[in-house]
């Protein structure tokens, strides 16, 4: 239980409070919480995904923390106030520029729970339009459609190493395809 919250830093993405909480032994102490709004992820079938092998519009961008690129799915950090499925929308088509006919919700994870709020809700999206992406200045993205079959074995090898990728897409895979 919090007992109180001191706020260290307010940047543009995320907050960092120092709280004093109560742990469930009674005892307190004090720990750094990075707070964040949240965000939404959503795999994007280009085909039907209850065909062979469906296609999945992955995105490749540059993340900095990575010094490098990871191969992702859309995602982005929540407005305040707004609906994940109306954040998946957005940002299926600021990175990807297209428009989902058909939107539905897979799960919601924790990022980080040791020091971070954050919560990702993770969604795929089908019957697919283009559009025009709006990305954001800081957003170097390339669109790389990829086979299902072709995208676990990224998975299974470490290629794609982003954890809401991994998850959402084998999650899709396990959950939603084979049932």
């Amino acid at each position: 239980m919090r007992l109180d919250t001191k706020r260290i830093h307010s940047g543009r993405v995320i907050d960092l409070d120092v709280d004093t909480v109560r742990f469930p032994d009674g005892s307190t102490g004090q720990l750094e919480m990075i707070r964040h709004p949240g965000a939404a992820a959503v795999i994007p079938f280009a085909s039907d995904p209850l065909g062979p092998d469906p296609t999945i519009l992955l995105i490749q961008q540059y993340r900095y923390a990575t010094n490098g690129s990871l191969i992702e799915i859309p995602a982005g950090r929540l407005n305040p106030g707004e609906d994940p499925r109306v954040c998946a929308e957005r940002e299926l088509l600021e990175e990807v520029g297209v428009k989902a006919g058909r939107i539905e919700r897979l799960t919601t994870i924790w990022t980080t729970p040791g020091f971070t709020d954050e919560r990702i809700h993770l969604f795929w999206a089908t019957d697919l339009t283009a559009d025009r992406p709006a990305r954001e200045p800081d957003e170097f993205i390339e669109v790389t459609p990829k086979p299902l079959s072709e995208v676990l074995k990224l998975i299974r090898s470490g290629v794609i190493s982003d954890a809401k990728t991994a998850l959402a897409v084998l999650f899709v895979a396990g959950f939603i395809l084979e049932h």
